[in-house]
């Protein structure tokens, strides 16, 4: 926990330049970029010691006032002090976060009601839960190792990754952000450190991606897929927590009315109509570990 505090810090202080802030910059060789501790300290109104020790992950008691300001003088935004917060006082219970993912009946009910947008539940470590006819069709879920069922192993692990998605860069900054960000709120999650240990020894994009410290939610926002049967497609995308599971997230996809990737998608709808039924999947446990 403390090298993620610490190395969270030192990459805001990174991307800020002394005289962003009103700063005098000509003083001393600068080792690193960006604010010198005791620039931040001064900024912040906080003594350096003081600082140092939030730094290290020796100052577990600090105030939000103080984590309010260090955030204003490091300028987070909203997604990165909550960010900071989870770092210094976790919030996650590490049990809870190792054990299996459950999807509740009556949400599964609500993804097969959704029939006329593709709609999935995505978990904690970016694990895809459940999903509905029309995400299978553009997704594939239900052909799918168990194991790629997971945004970060699809996105970095899979070759054909880069041509399913033609914004792959942009795609995959979101998605560690979201994976970094989950982290975050769980460090001793030891099923988290797993996925984030194996993504790094397979995938340079991924550890050069990690290494940013950059956090994301996933409200909403645009993908764009390269689908194999029926070509390109469009989508903005809400996510919506189930209410009473804050680490699950109904993700679904609208389409413009009377757009190309709505002709596509009810084409897609009638190929995929013609395939046999698959059953939403329930949660493997054994999976997860993987």
């Amino acid at each position: 926990m403390e090298q993620n505090i610490g190395e969270f810090l030192r990459s805001r202080r990174a991307r800020i330049q002394p005289e962003d802030v009103g700063l005098v910059s000509g003083y001393g060789r600068r080792r690193v970029p960006g604010l010198r501790r005791e620039e931040l300290a001064q900024l912040a109104g906080v003594s350096v010691d003081y600082y140092v020790r939030l730094e290290q992950g020796r100052s577990p008691t600090v105030s939000d006032s103080v984590l309010d300001s260090i955030g204003r003088a490091l300028r987070l935004d909203g997604v990165e002090q909550a960010h900071l917060r989870d770092l210094v006082r976790p919030v996650g219970d590490a049990r809870r976060a190792a054990g299996a993912q459950q999807v509740r009946p009556q949400v599964r009910r609500l993804l097969e009601m959704m029939s006329g947008v593709p709609a999935f539940i995505l978990g904690r470590r970016l694990e895809v839960l459940a999903w509905n006819a029309l995400a299978d069709a553009v997704y594939g879920y239900s052909t799918q190792e168990p194991a790629y069922r997971n945004a970060g192993r699809h996105l970095f692990l899979n070759p054909a990754a880069r041509d399913f998605y033609p914004e792959w860069e942009t795609v995959a900054a979101e998605t560690v952000g979201v994976l970094r960000l989950d982290a975050g709120r769980y460090p001793d999650d030891p099923l988290t450190a797993a996925l984030v240990g194996e993504l790094s020894m397979k995938s340079e994009p991924f550890r050069e991606l990690w290494a940013r410290h950059d956090v994301r939610e996933k409200i909403h926002g645009h993908k764009l897929i390269n689908h194999p049967i029926v070509g390109e497609l469009e989508f903005e995308y809400e996510s919506l927590a189930p209410p009473g599971d804050s680490d699950q997230l109904i993700v679904a996809y609208t389409v413009e009315a009377n757009s190309p990737t709505d002709e596509r998608m009810r084409l897609l709808a009638s190929w995929q109509a013609t395939e046999p039924a698959a059953d939403l999947p329930v949660a493997d446990p054994a999976a997860e570990a993987n």
